[in-house]
């Protein structure tokens, strides 16, 4: 089997690294905003969370590839955790953004803003993937069938924040662009450094659910192995680690 425990202590050190810079750059390093003041700060919370999450989306698609390809259910598992966690922190995402969204425009959530729509129908999306995998009994088909939807909803990602992008009519600041955005220099080295722990957080939080239920399957496979049962319980059928 593989062992996703490998390196998992060095990833740790460095996710904990990183965040605790991170914060120390966010609140003694990073100036206060002219407009928003102290309440601007979750920027470098929100922001990292959102991104950080969509991209898990589009890796979980990647990885059903592989578990299409070669029909290894590792890879299924690869695409089942990412997801899992990528809807962790879409929900941080949210959660964050809410409380920006009420402190900078007073209201939590506004409906008529593109960028905000727009997230919340990925979320709302990708949402559906347990129910929709575990409403299936059969182990192969469940993970084919969950493969081929995370693929799909991963492909419809990017070309949502395309058409976002696109878009006139918003009210969501616009601070990051291809071209370095609106960010002065301290709130941009700041910025990237949360990025970077919030990347390394979800990295480290994947490898961890791997590793815990890769330990899970070993043992029941040894369990059954010493006890000579063949039967398995429902988790057990299931395709998708428990």
């Amino acid at each position: 089997m593989t062992t996703y425990g490998r390196g998992l202590r060095g990833l740790s050190i460095a996710t904990i690294a990183t965040i605790t810079t991170a914060l120390a750059l966010v609140f003694f390093y990073a100036p206060l905003d002219a407009d928003q003041g102290f309440i601007q700060k979750i920027f470098y919370i929100h922001v990292p969370l959102a991104i950080v999450s969509l991209c898990g989306f589009i890796l979980g698609g990647l990885l059903a590839i592989g578990h299409l390809r070669t029909g290894e259910k590792s890879w299924d598992m690869r695409s089942y955790v990412a997801i899992h966690m990528s809807l962790i922190f879409a929900i941080g995402g949210l959660i964050t953004g809410s409380i920006w969204a009420k402190a900078s425009w007073g209201h939590w959530w506004v409906w008529q803003e593109p960028t905000l729509v727009s997230y919340l129908i990925v979320v709302l999306m990708f949402a559906t993937y347990q129910p929709l995998r575990f409403s299936i009994e059969d182990p192969e088909r469940q993970a084919r069938y969950a493969s081929v939807f995370a693929i799909v909803a991963a492909a419809f990602v990017p070309l949502n924040f395309i058409a976002v992008r696109l878009a006139q009519g918003f009210v969501h600041p616009r601070v990051l662009t291809l071209t370095g955005g609106h960010l002065p220099g301290p709130m941009r080295l700041t910025f990237l450094v949360s990025l970077a722990g919030i990347a390394l957080l979800f990295a480290t939080l994947w490898k961890y659910e791997l590793a815990a239920k890769n330990a899970r399957m070993q043992m029941r496979a040894l369990r059954r192995l010493m006890l000579g049962d063949d039967a398995v319980s429902p988790l057990g059928r299931s395709a998708a680690p428990s």
